[in-house]
């Protein structure tokens, strides 16, 4: 028989069943496809050899005046900036003052008093200028051991709290010390809790005396929004506060810290800098700048152009409100094709710089388009692209659902509880928009979603990234991962640090996941023979690799029917040099899956030539 030619459509498609999808592909993880074709996605790198706090949630880069690169990151528990190949820490100080530290013999633990401190457990205090230990020999903590960041462990009291010592020494005296503590801003959550009885929710949610058995979201994840004004940092917790840092004077002694930003808004769902006309916008805030009570979630807020402080309208400054109609709150907002596309819960909107009177012109454009987190949209040459509730959008000045290929099998997983810490991702290089998302009952992003806007394909994968930002200020994009258990050690020190830390990746750098072997397989759907009539009997197949380095295992499947398990009939090591492979695999249906896990392993899949014919039934 004359060889034949198997010829797959690209892209993932999980819609169909597995032999409804003849002619294609149904699964992968660490695959592209490029030019039609799959292949193995570039490898990462550590950019910096030690770990960082807490789970990252947004990662913003940008240039300086002079031309230099930083990384800015907010986790759930710190603001940090990432600066020639190192982690500073930049978490904004909310309360400086005295302390008294309780030492007891063989304990650990020690006791701190400080009046109304407002720690709460996981909060971070540093010591300065201790006082009240002699040192050695009498003791084996000296005073500048305490000169240093501590997590607190548990707060007693409204006046007390604790920390761990034990990585310095455990305490071989009983003494009081005294020190200036200053306390970071409190700690945000890492995941979303579902309270349940009673109190949980809102007003008149249930009647009086009813516990809630499904329970809502009581606690919210701790989300960051980043940019820059200029060249300074401009960092807002969503649904918090906004801080800023000022990167010349940050550059030099390399340990300043982000201060909270005089008159803006105390209560804000999303904040960027417009493009063109340089005002500083809040989105879902208050109408009236630090103002609780004017809170409004579908509120824009905007100040005078290039002022980071005015924020009240008057007759001779560009500074304004408005509050959108269609949704119950603001979610996100792009900057895109010199407008801002701003993204409720439900529905989308332009907003577009007009000048004076009116600052800012405002236009509904979409319905039923909302965004499902903070970060799930991106602009990629000129075109946004979203992740909704249920579906996934673009916006090139008109408003369109994409075709998705992998739709159900996103959406019926996806962990909804967590959806706020939904990040997308742009991948400039290979045309890729990447979504990141918990999967069902995942506290932790450990799904990726990927759409090739030039060749309208989809794949899947579990690369799990907390945040990405795209190669521009940096020669590779950048990405985060976080290991919830981990307690590598992290930049700066912390003494009695608990786990959860992330690291910062360089990506696409290489074949390897960061310096271990990375498993990448795409698996195809069934193939049959004048529509299944038949049994197929193959006996050999021309393997066609482009770029291949190392070991790949080719594997083909059969089966009888559509419902029943599929066989191994071949599974074979194909190198670069193999010419061909003989076989014998029978069966009505036959699948293949390509695969690599090893070291140093790169291939880019041709075309497969098999030598095939109509078989009886035995």
């Amino acid at each position: 028989m004359p060889l034949s030619k198997l010829i797959f459509k690209p892209g993932i498609n999980k819609q169909d069943t597995e032999y409804g999808a003849e002619g294609g592909w149904i699964d992968c993880d660490n695959v592209r496809f490029r030019y039609g074709l799959p292949e193995k996605i570039g490898g990462w790198e550590s950019a910096v050899g030690n770990t960082f706090i807490g789970v990252a949630r947004d990662l913003h880069t940008f240039t300086d005046l002079d031309g230099d690169s930083f990384g800015a990151i907010g986790t759930d528990r710190k603001l940090y900036i990432y600066f020639d190949n190192n982690f500073y820490d930049i978490t904004p100080i909310r309360l400086t003052q005295s302390c008294s530290l309780a030492f007891t013999s063989g304990d650990a633990t020690v006791t701190i008093t400080s009046a109304a401190h407002g720690a709460v457990v996981g909060d971070f205090v540093t010591f300065s200028g201790t006082t009240g230990l002699s040192g050695p020999p009498s003791q084996n903590i000296e005073n500048f051991d305490m000169n240093a960041e501590f997590e607190i462990l548990s707060t007693p009291s409204v006046n007390t709290f604790t920390i761990d010592v034990s990585e310095i020494n455990t305490p071989d005296f009983s003494a009081t010390a005294t020190a200036t503590g200053a306390f970071q801003i409190n700690v945000g959550a890492d995941v979303a809790v579902r309270g349940t009885g009673w109190g949980a929710g809102g007003w008149d949610l249930l009647t009086w005396g009813t516990p809630r058995s499904t329970g809502v979201i009581t606690v919210r994840s701790r989300i960051w929004v980043l940019d820059n004004f200029g060249e300074d940092l401009i960092a807002t917790i969503v649904n918090g506060k906004s801080y800023t840092l000022d990167i010349s004077a940050f550059k030099v002694p390399r340990n300043t810290r982000a201060t909270e930003l005089t008159n803006a808004p105390t209560q804000s769902n999303f904040m960027l800098v417009s493009p063109r006309d340089r005002h500083l916008i809040f989105l879902g805030t208050e109408t009236t700048a630090r103002t609780t009570s004017t809170y409004d979630p579908m509120a824009v807020l905007f100040g005078a152009q290039e002022s980071l402080t005015d924020f009240t309208p008057t007759a001779v400054n560009t500074a304004g409100f408005q509050t959108l109609s269609s949704g119950n709150q603001i979610v996100s907002a792009v900057r895109t094709r010199g407008d801002i596309l701003i993204l409720t819960n439900t529905s989308a909107h332009s907003m577009q710089f007009v000048g004076p009177p009116f600052t800012f012109g405002f236009k509904q454009i979409g319905t039923n388009c909302g965004s499902i987190s903070a970060h799930s949209a991106q602009e990629a040459e000129n075109v946004v692209y979203w992740m909704s509730d249920g579906a996934f959008f673009l916006f090139d000045g008109v408003v369109k659902e994409i075709p998705c290929s992998v739709q159900d099998y996103v959406f019926e997983d996806i962990d909804i509880e967590q959806k706020r810490i939904v990040y997308a991702g742009v991948n400039l290089d290979f045309s890729e928009i990447s979504w990141f998302y918990p999967s069902s009952g995942s506290n932790t992003i450990d799904r990726v979603v990927t759409y090739n806007y030039k060749e309208q394909v989809w794949t899947i994968g579990s690369l799990a990234r907390t945040t990405w930002a795209p190669k521009d200020v940096f020669s590779n994009p950048l990405a985060t991962y976080y290991d919830i258990n981990s307690t590598a050690t992290a930049q700066p020190t912390v003494y009695g640090l608990t786990a959860g830390r992330s690291t910062l990746y360089n990506q696409e750098t290489g074949t390897n996941a960061d310096g271990g072997a990375m498993t990448a397989y795409i698996t195809s759907g069934d193939l049959d023979i004048v529509d299944g009539d038949n049994n197929m009997f193959v006996k050999r197949y021309i393997p066609d690799f482009k770029s291949q380095a190392g070991e790949v295992e080719m594997t083909f499947n059969v089966r009888q029917y559509p419902g029943s398990s599929q066989t191994i009939a071949s599974q074979t090591t194909v190198y670069s040099t193999t010419t061909k492979v003989d076989l014998r695999a029978r069966g009505r249906q036959v699948a293949i899956k390509i695969l690599s896990d090893d070291i140093d392993a790169n291939w880019r899949y041709g075309t497969l030539r098999v030598d095939a014919q109509p078989d009886g039934m035995r």
